[in-house]
Parts: C-alpha cells; structure tokens; sequence
C-alpha cells in the first residue's frame, strides 16, 4: 500500500525546516489540500513524499 506524506520547507528542502500537513493515500489529494491551504509560495517549497506501508523483505 502506497501512501503520501505532505511537507512543506523552505527553497533549500531542508529536513530541518519541515512542516507536516498530512497523510494521503493519493498523490492528487495530497497536492489537492496544499494548494486548498495556499503553501505554494515562493519562500516555501512542497514536498510529498511516497512511502510504502506493510512491504515485507527477506535478505
């Protein structure tokens, strides 16, 4: 299962400067949402990350 997680940083995309807004289970609602609580700017950059929830691996 795929799920995205929503950030907003500063133009350099520091971890340090992250904010997080949310978890989505789609890239489109996720970028739907920042648009809708205006963080595009341009002192800002958004960042939404995929991530995979219950992937087993072996060695």
């Amino acid at each position: 299962m795929k799920l995205f997680i929503l950030y907003q940083t500063d133009i350099w995309k520091s971890k340090a400067s992250r904010v997080f807004f949310g978890v989505f289970d789609s890239r489109d609602k996720a970028i739907d949402i920042a648009k809708y609580n205006g963080l595009y700017c341009s002192c800002a950059k958004v960042v939404v990350e995929e991530i995979t929830l219950n992937q087993f691996e072996e060695n």
